[in-house]
């Protein structure tokens, strides 16, 4: 059940993307009211958007915050809960040397419950303070770890679905992170059952949900997909998640791409998610995919695969920031979305050095202003502004309940103050706009996306009420 809070009215210069978009139809979509009001009502919803100067009678009464800006929630369907402490290491280089020489070794260390609660409580704080009310969170290998996560979010009421990491197979680093296959399933159904939906016990409304999460096909076997594929098939209606890595290396024979196609004779990467694991990709189990499903990457796809991804609604959790740190490539804007996959961002941290989904949205237009010939695109603010709340929210199979500022989702919501952040006040302050009011408005969005930094978030807000971390 939702608890009630005190209605009231949050004041400032409102931008989101209303309705339900394509991403090719953010632009006409985006809303800009530059001296907005959005009231909030006693359960947390949005009870009235609009300029300020039109507020009704009815909440003339109601306490006012103001702030510079209003935007909905950054939504991050790709974010490493054990690599916390991990941005920035050095591992000599690509994906396989990277996870070998700095992930597995620092994802071991959360098998000290106290360490993993100092790591869960750190990562909490973190996603609070940039912003980020609901992520896809990539989980630890250890259920105490997943406790810690889990308990620390709902102190914070923030928005979590995430899972413990699944490894049956893998290197001599990973070793502590490895289980018998029996037990990767035992373990993730109990995460299942002691997790998935408990704040309202209903998956549409609840805050906490659970994901099954294998680290990606080379950290299992044919069994342990079959296994998973059996588990996903009986929980899937009760709104469990999918969630892993695809497509993502393709350096020649020794990359991950090559190393799955390789390891499962298939045709391509994405059988081994569908059920086809079994050689020249024949069917082995059933499918993982589906619209509660969100595999990261997908650099390197094949067209059939976009077309499946697409025809099972499955999305794809864009993570340009790491794909640049770990050499991976720049997942091609214009062919993926001509495929109408549904594609949202994803910070990847620890991969991904930058936790503010704002940060990773400018290094997204970068990426695909710089693909080559043809394939390049200079990214609208509107779509920018819809790949990091509304599509976040589609992955998530929730976008009815939050994502923008339609009437009667939950407001979740950022109040930002530009002064507190310099050069973005300088900058929205000073820069020539344009004498069209809807130009100038896109002007002042990419401006407040591209620029904004974590000192100017003043304020965090899940169904109206306010998010506060220790």
């Amino acid at each position: 059940m939702h608890r009630t809070i005190s209605p009231k009215v949050f004041r400032g210069h409102i931008f989101h993307i209303a309705g339900a978009p394509t991403v090719a139809e953010a632009r006409s979509q985006l809303v800009s009211v530059p001296d907005g009001a959005l009231v909030t009502d006693i359960d947390g919803t949005i009870a009235w958007v609009g300029p300020f100067s039109e507020l009704p009678a009815d909440f003339a009464a109601l306490s006012v915050t103001r702030a510079g800006f209003i935007l909905p929630g950054f939504v991050d369907t790709h974010i490493h809960f054990p690599q916390t402490y991990t941005t920035d290491s050095y591992g000599g280089g690509q994906l396989l040397e990277w996870l070998d020489e700095c992930v597995f070794p620092a994802e071991s260390r959360l098998e000290d419950p106290g360490f993993a609660r100092q790591v869960a409580r750190d990562f909490t704080r973190r996603r609070a303070s940039v912003g980020t009310t609901s992520a896809l969170v990539f989980g630890s290998a250890f259920a105490p770890a997943q406790d810690a996560l889990f308990e620390e979010t709902q102190a914070a009421g923030l928005r979590l679905v995430s899972g413990r990491g699944i490894q049956t197979v893998g290197t001599d680093s990973a070793r502590a992170l490895l289980t018998s296959e029996q037990t990767a399933l035992e373990l993730t159904a109990s995460e299942i059952d002691r997790w998935h939906a408990v704040d309202t016990d209903n998956a549409q409304t609840a805050l906490l949900q659970v994901a099954i999460v294998p680290r990606f096909s080379l950290s299992v076997t044919p069994t342990t997909l079959a296994g998973l594929g059996e588990l996903y098939d009986s929980v899937r209606g009760r709104g469990v998640y999918f969630h892993s890595h695809l497509n993502e290396n393709d350096r020649p024979s020794t990359g991950e791409i090559d190393a799955v196609r390789s390891a499962y004779g298939t045709e391509n990467y994405l059988d081994t998610y569908d059920g086809c694991f079994l050689p020249r990709s024949a069917r082995g189990g059933s499918s993982l995919l589906g619209p509660r499903s969100i595999l990261a990457h997908a650099v390197h796809c094949q067209d059939s695969e976009l077309a499946r991804l697409a025809d099972t609604g499955t999305s794809i959790a864009h993570c340009p920031t790491s794909q640049a740190f770990l050499g991976s490539g720049t997942m091609p804007w214009r062919r993926t979305t001509a495929f109408g996959v549904n594609v949202a961002i994803g910070t990847d941290v620890g991969g991904g050095d930058e936790w503010l989904v704002a940060r990773v949205l400018n290094d997204c237009y970068k990426a695909h202003l710089s693909e080559p010939g043809d394939a390049g695109v200079a990214l609208d603010p509107a779509a920018l502004l819809f790949t990091g709340t509304l599509a976040g929210a589609r992955a998530l199979d929730m976008e009815a309940r939050f994502g923008n500022f339609d009437l009667g989702k939950d407001a979740d919501l950022l109040l930002i103050d530009p002064d507190r952040w310099e050069p973005l006040a300088l900058v929205l302050a000073n820069a020539v706009r344009a004498d069209d009011a809807a130009l100038a408005a896109e002007q002042t969005l990419f401006a407040l996306l591209l620029a904004l930094r974590e000192s100017a978030i003043t304020g965090v807000y899940v169904r109206g009420r306010r998010v506060s971390v220790e």
